[in-house]
């Protein structure tokens, strides 16, 4: 059973040498200097060092500071242009692969802000280490992680949002260590703060694993917040005394955790309590924290040679009577922050695993594994020893391979540098490289990822050229943060295709050889394997996006046509039938980003109108003899009339799936009847039939979007419904009888064998499936009605 499209639809390149090389300089033509180089990164930055660099400039080059300067407006635009397109990671894998070709549709960069924005306004908290700025792909990562996040939602434009930054600022230094700080800009991440309900800032909410969000409403001072926050810090400091102590000490060799005990005198300062709890939930799971008082426990201290206010550190197996030989460390801060530093010092470091024991430990239990080529090599991050407390719950261990140990094994791995990767319990042949930031948030949400997911990591050894199961290879370069924004997302895609497609990722800078071979040229390029088959995925980084395109492929909703077809199927189709038609080249920007929405527009019009595409780099002559002059060029062909040929042009401005759905709606004939206040009361209220009604105003916008979708739920009902449209602005005495307050407004008018009621039953919905479904439930439930009546009359 064939699983994805034939072979005819795959990509092919062109023959025509003269037309290849302007193809070449088209897609190499860019402005006078590359993106990367107006804002002076390198192309492996992140979007804090994007718009930090922008900032840089635009302060230096903004008009405002150079009004002496005739070019001043010119030479900005180019830098506000560059960081429009590489501030978002769609438009920068677009940029990356097809240069500024690929960028037509997309005109960002006309209007910029005042100097005075870009300095007091842009980037609020770029230059603040404590404040993690989070973008969109970043965030789910983040707040799922394990750890307890506070995270502040605001706009630049925002005042309270300025006004709050100051005390933001000092919150996050002092809850440094016990909670994550972060901070997203919903001018830059919209379509985030949308998702996450998020209508007015600044918006404060608390994050946590299996945790609802939970809305800050109290004031903004720093205190205020502290208090809120530490509520939801689930750690827990112990009182002891002379009857847990002992205990407390002697177990915790059992359990692997040893102690951070206060002891309270009447000499010196003692932590306060406050300070404690900080602790508590900074050693979560490493630590137990407890504190005793020595004004009631004096024997106890004395004998512990406690004279004064102190804090001690009692390791795993400490001995209470030798506290020298038992390892018993006595620390003599009040900060916070410098006792978790040094306790963190003297826990134990992760497992090192050996050659020998490697394969069977790694067949038999889930491994994250930290790969270092010597002692110099070991990872000097103290706060990655939280990871096996956060990863416990996905049964997750932690340990260490030195590659020195035996360069075979990490050869085989394609380990050449220092890198962490996760084992999914099936031994060494299923397995996932690290490729994102060394961040403890970042690592717990990849090993919990990955443990999780089906994608594994690819080289010559095990690529699948000839593998009879099809493959989804992502070929990527780790500096490139497009390709590490995309690998979260294949996680997510491969468990829903777990079963009929695999998933793998190829290193292109170790790979090289293979990756030239397979004609990469930009990352991340993202193929489906399907023996002899190859298809290139277009679409934005996106799993719902990446299942659409296999479903496609499995199921193509635009027919691929030649000219022989075009002939047959469009010039000749039948007199009700109507097609769209998008005429492209395979090495063009625009049609390249076109193809998903072109794919997402046919499946919504499946049944309604059919949708085709010509490849006019493999059919040149027939597409100029078409009168193609550019692409893409999309043309609708509609039910016929006396002209054979006859056919419109899009030419909007807007090239996504709805905006091209809605233009093609509206050449279908019409369904639903058009209803004056006479044939309204005769043929809706007396009549004898079901009516759902669209009342409408010519002039709202809102009306004209869903005059196509009314038309749909016309055709979806016909034969049950009537569709009938009134217009408020001709009828207005007849809207304000129904009680129409709101453009368009949908009512639904049963008949139930007397006459209607005017006021009907209002449908708030405006979508055509949405509406459909609830009149045939509405209908199911009138004729189940009925039946019970005729049962109870019998």
């Amino acid at each position: 059973m064939e699983f994805l499209a034939p072979k005819g639809d795959c990509i092919r390149y062109f023959r025509r040498s003269l037309f290849l090389v302007l193809v070449c300089v088209i897609v190499l033509v860019c402005t006078d200097q590359d993106y990367y180089s107006l804002l002076g990164v390198s192309k492996e930055a992140s979007s804090r060092e994007i718009r930090q660099a922008f900032k840089k400039l635009a302060l230096k080059l903004h008009p405002d500071k150079n009004q002496n300067d005739p070019n001043a407006h010119e030479n900005f635009l180019k830098i506000n242009r560059a960081y429009e397109v590489l501030k978002d990671e769609d438009l920068r894998k677009k940029y990356d692969k097809y240069g500024e070709k690929g960028l037509e549709d997309q005109q960002q960069g006309g209007r910029y802000e005042s100097w005075h924005f870009y300095r007091y306004d842009f980037g609020i908290y770029d230059d603040d280490p404590e404040i993690i700025t989070l973008d969109r792909g970043e965030f789910d990562a983040a707040v799922n992680s394990g750890e307890l996040w506070f995270v502040n939602f605001y706009s630049p434009r925002c005042s309270h949002c300025h006004d709050l930054a100051p005390t933001w600022r000092e919150f996050a230094k002092e809850m440094d260590g016990v909670i994550r700080i972060g901070a997203v800009n919903c001018g830059d991440n919209r379509m985030l703060c949308r998702i996450k309900g998020i209508n007015s800032y600044p918006s404060l909410y608390v994050f946590k694993t299996r945790m609802q969000p939970v809305k800050y409403y109290g004031d903004r001072s720093k205190e205020s917040l502290k208090n809120f926050a530490m509520q939801y810090v689930t750690s827990t400091v112990t009182e002891l005394w002379a009857g847990n102590f002992v205990n407390a000490i002697e177990t915790s060799f059992a359990s692997g955790i040893g102690w951070l005990i206060t002891f309270c005198a009447e000499r010196g300062d003692c932590l306060s309590y406050q300070t404690r709890l900080k602790l508590a939930g900074m050693l979560e799971g490493l630590v137990n924290v407890g504190w005793m008082d020595c004004g009631t426990q004096g024997e106890l201290c004395d004998n512990l040679d406690v004279s004064s206010s102190t804090t001690a550190y009692f390791p795993p197996g400490a001995t209470i009577n030798n506290k020298e030989k038992g390892g018993v460390l006595f620390l003599n801060s009040l900060d916070a922050r410098e006792i978790y530093q040094e306790v963190m010092q003297h826990l134990p470091d992760f497992e090192i695993i050996s050659a020998a024991s490697l394969e069977d430990r790694l067949a038999h239990h889930r491994w994250l594994l930290f790969f270092q080529f010597g002692e110099g090599d070991k990872p000097n991050v103290q706060e990655f020893k939280k990871l096996k407390f956060l990863l416990k719950d996905e049964h997750i261990q932690v340990g260490k391979f030195d590659c020195l140990s035996s360069p075979t094994i990490c050869n085989k791995l394609y380990v050449y540098q220092p890198c962490l990767a996760v084992f999914k319990g099936k031994g060494t042949g299923d397995y996932e490289i690290h490729h994102g930031k060394k961040i403890l948030y970042d690592i717990v949400a990849f090993a919990k990822e990955s443990v999780n997911s089906h994608v594994i990591t690819l080289g010559p050894q095990n690529f699948p050229d000839k593998d009879k199961e099809p493959w989804l290879v992502d070929f990527f370069a780790p500096w490139c943060p497009p390709c590490r924004a995309l690998l979260p997302e294949l996680r997510k895609a491969s468990k829903h295709l777990y079963g009929q497609l695999k998933f793998g990722t190829l290193d292109c800078t170790v790979h090289e050889g293979l990756c030239n071979m397979h004609n990469i040229r930009a990352y991340p390029t993202t193929v489906v394997f399907n023996q002899s088959d190859v298809h290139e995925y277009e679409g934005h980084h996106s799993a719902e996006q990446i299942l659409e395109f296999i479903e496609d492929l499995r199921n193509p909703s635009v027919v691929s046509l030649t000219p022989e077809t075009f002939v047959e199927l469009v010039q000749r189709r039948k007199r009700e039938e109507i097609w769209m038609v998008d005429f492209y080249a395979p090495w063009c920007g625009p049609c390249q980003a076109l193809m998903p929405e072109w794919k997402k527009m046919a499946r919504m019009l499946n049944g309604l109108i059919s949708v085709g595409s010509v490849d006019c780099q493999k059919y040149y002559s027939f597409c100029h003899q078409e009168s193609v002059r550019g692409y893409p060029e999309i043309r609708l062909f509609p039910q016929k009339s006396n002209t054979a040929h006859q056919y419109y042009s899009y030419n909007g401005w807007h090239r996504d799936s709805y905006s091209l759905r809605g233009w093609a709606l509206g050449y279908l004939p019409q369904v639903s009847v058009d209803l004056t206040p006479q044939s309204f009361t005769e043929k809706v209220l007396n009549g004898k039939d079901h009516w759902v009604i669209d009342f409408y105003a010519p002039w709202c916008g809102p009306c004209q979007n869903f005059a196509p979708e009314f038309e749909i739920l016309a055709r979806a009902v016909k034969g049950k419904v009537k569709a009938g449209k009134v217009d408020c602005q001709a009828y207005g005495q007849t809207c304000q009888m129904a009680d129409i307050r709101a453009y368009p407004t949908v009512k639904f008018y049963p008949y139930q064998g007397t006459k209607k009621n005017i006021l009907g039953e209002h449908i708030d919905s405006r979508d055509a499936k949405g509406i459909a479904d609830i009149l045939n439930e509405k209908l199911e439930a009138m004729q189940n009605k009925g039946k019970r009546k005729k049962s109870r009359n019998k």
